[in-house]
């Protein structure tokens, strides 16, 4: 039997989530909260294994909640519940530590099934929360992938950059001919599809090249 805490600051709302949970056999409802302190209270006293947690709550709110569970019950499992799915939330959700994120909107067997695999180990998230972290993702990756094709050279020429030296500076710095830095520079613009010399800088600092 899968014990769940469930977190929401509308009474009817957790009512009817705790309706929907005790129609299957294999889930029994141990707590109502109505917001992140109660969840947090209710795991001390009942041990649930899954916490079913909104987001947006006054007072003590989902990031909340799940900071405590997490940190005092780190066995006990958080699925976020909620209607919003836009950049901001889900990464206060995640970053909090919530093994799930999924919106109201979905259908009552698809809820069930995502509680029963989040008690399982495993992340459960919605199609739009997923597709939302992958494009996230996409930038990062190609950002790391640039980062990896950039050769000893041109980390210690874009050091230099960061550190605000000229070109005759850092050819002297480095043992190079002036034309060969500036030409080191122009290949390194062109490659990180950067503007200028400050973009370049920041990009250092940026990726901790510097």
């Amino acid at each position: 039997m899968i014990r769940v805490v469930i977190a929401d600051d509308i009474p009817i709302l957790r009512q009817g989530l705790g309706a929907i949970l005790g129609q299957d056999p294999e889930l029994t409802v141990v707590g109502l909260a109505a917001d992140g302190r109660e969840a947090w209270e209710l795991c001390k006293k009942t041990k649930p294994d899954v916490v079913l947690m909104d987001m947006r709550m006054p007072q003590y709110d989902g990031s909340w909640g799940i900071r405590r569970i997490k940190s005092d019950f780190p066995a006990i499992k958080v699925l976020v519940l909620t209607t919003f799915d836009d950049a901001q939330t889900v990464e206060a959700a995640v970053g909090s530590g919530a093994d799930g994120y999924v919106l109201k909107e979905m259908e009552d067997s698809r809820l069930l099934q995502s509680v029963k695999a989040v008690c399982g180990g495993i992340r459960v998230f919605g199609d739009s929360v997923f597709e939302g972290l992958r494009r996230q993702m996409i930038p990062v990756k190609k950002q790391m992938e640039q980062v990896a094709g950039i050769t000893d050279r041109e980390r210690e020429i874009m050091r230099c950059v960061a550190r605000g030296m000229d070109n005759k500076e850092i050819a002297a710095e480095l043992f190079l001919a002036e034309g060969t830095v500036r030409n080191n520079i122009s290949k390194l613009l062109e490659k990180l599809k950067l503007k200028d010399r400050t973009q370049l800088a920041v990009f250092t600092v940026k990726n901790q090249l510097d």
